[in-house]
């Protein structure tokens, strides 16, 4: 298991002075990139060897969001690795080790110079050690489910502030941008996310909106209606 100690910043806050959506997913992503890059096998090795990890999937469970000022623990551990994908755990806790958030994700390995999935050598994962044990939460499919019916809503053009080092927008930009489509009141208590291609520079998305029994569904389309990104968020 790898983690660090933080306190929540005003500008990772949102109005009510809370940690963020955002800023939650900004603390577990930061987190298995610092365990990367302390292993030596971060960006700057992926990117001499024409390599990186793609998040697919995200599942994150919120029982309390930190306030501002207070003392955070975020951790993560890989629990298995399958041919092309990895499998990671992360948890957001308090200085008692009480849960705050607890998340599940699946990522894939990719050969950026010939455009490709590819499955991950031993020299690529060894520096993790001996998988951990898988975190105890209820795990729903890496699938979502794009509802028929839905409200089409005005478009967003990718910009350079959406993107992150792979030159695509991340992860955490497309549930931004679906929870920026949700009623002020809407408090969200699970993410699911699912990612079926990567949005650059100049893209166009269209978000394709449901509203369920307990959340929202929002399809990111592009013109033609093929989804860069799939959000589940519920109450």
């Amino acid at each position: 298991m790898y983690h660090f100690d933080s306190r929540v910043r005003y500008s990772e806050t949102d109005e009510n002075g809370r940690l963020s959506l955002t800023g939650v997913l900004n603390y577990l992503q930061d987190c298995s990139t610092f365990q990367s890059e302390d292993l030596g096998i971060g960006i700057r090795y992926l990117t001499a060897h024409d390599r990186a990890w793609w998040v697919t999937s995200w599942q994150i469970a919120i029982d309390r969001y930190p306030v501002l000022g207070e003392r955070i623990v975020i951790s993560t551990w890989p629990y298995e690795f399958k041919g092309i994908y990895g499998y990671r755990n992360f948890a957001i806790q308090d200085p008692d080790g009480a849960y705050l958030v607890k998340a599940n994700s699946i990522w894939f390995f990719y050969d950026t110079k010939r455009q490709r999935p590819v499955r991950a050598q031993k020299e690529d994962i060894e520096g993790y050690g001996e998988p951990g044990l898988r975190l105890d939460m209820d795990y729903g499919s890496r699938r979502i489910t794009v509802p028929d019916v839905y409200e089409e809503r005005e478009g967003i053009r990718i910009t350079r502030h959406h993107l992150d080092t792979n030159h695509h927008v991340n992860n955490a930009r497309y549930v931004e941008i679906a929870k920026e489509l949700l009623p002020e009141d809407f408090v969200v208590r699970e993410l699911r996310a699912e990612y079926k291609k990567a949005a650059v520079l100049g893209d166009y998305m269209i978000p394709r909106v449901t509203k369920s029994q307990d959340g929202y569904v929002t399809a990111l389309c592009d013109h033609q209606g093929g989804a860069y990104a799939v959000i589940m968020l519920r109450e």
